[in-house]
């Protein structure tokens, strides 16, 4: 594919992230929280642990290393996985009584969700990046330089990578822990026994 289109549609997809990842889920989350929503304040909770890979990604690709590929593909997997695999949550959001919070928390979930799907498709074509970078690959980094630009100004490309690759670290611990132990002992609710 040509730069000069493709380009385009990269920055789209940072603008369309920027929305539905940050901007949308700190509204519902602001808005559970003012509510007292325990559910969807706790659906909250767990969706922004699982979406810092996504700002992991972020501050990898900045030094342009490849495994940033790979966490952004499995950010776009874990996000919606995270929020619909709680039975326990998705009970208490549909037997919500209908308010507007219910409304906008499910349509985000929605979104989202095709947000990620659409992503992942998207995506296929570039996990050769996982292993070797090329001009297209690089592409996909100018959106983080932006960031260092304006949040690390003054820092080194390794050191912007060292904190990547420490909160990518951090994050195959939790998961691990999370898979290998809590999902074993709670299954599929979110509500600590």
């Amino acid at each position: 594919m040509d730069d000069g289109m493709f380009r385009p549609l990269v920055w789209m997809d940072y603008w369309l992230a920027i929305v539905f990842t940050v901007l949308l889920p700190l509204v519902v989350t602001v808005w559970a929280i003012i509510k007292r929503s325990e559910a969807i304040s706790r659906l909250m909770i767990i969706y922004w642990r699982v979406a810092s890979l996504l700002m992991i990604t972020i501050y990898l690709m900045i030094p342009s290393w490849e495994i940033a590929f790979a966490t952004g593909f499995a950010a776009r997997i874990l996000i919606p996985l995270s929020l619909w695999f709680w039975v326990d949550l998705n009970e208490e959001i549909d037997d919500r009584p209908p308010d507007a919070l219910k409304l906008v928390t499910t349509a985000w979930r929605w979104a989202i969700s095709i947000y990620c799907a659409i992503g992942l498709v998207t995506l296929v074509p570039f996990l050769h990046c996982a292993f070797s970078l090329d001009n297209a690959c690089k592409i996909w980094s100018e959106a983080p330089w932006l960031y260092k630009q304006f949040i690390h100004r003054n820092a080194t490309v390794g050191f912007v990578g060292f904190l990547g690759a420490s909160g990518l670290c951090v994050y195959v611990v939790y998961l691990g822990y999370f898979l290998l132990i809590r999902l074993w002992k709670q299954g599929r609710s979110a509500m600590e026994r």
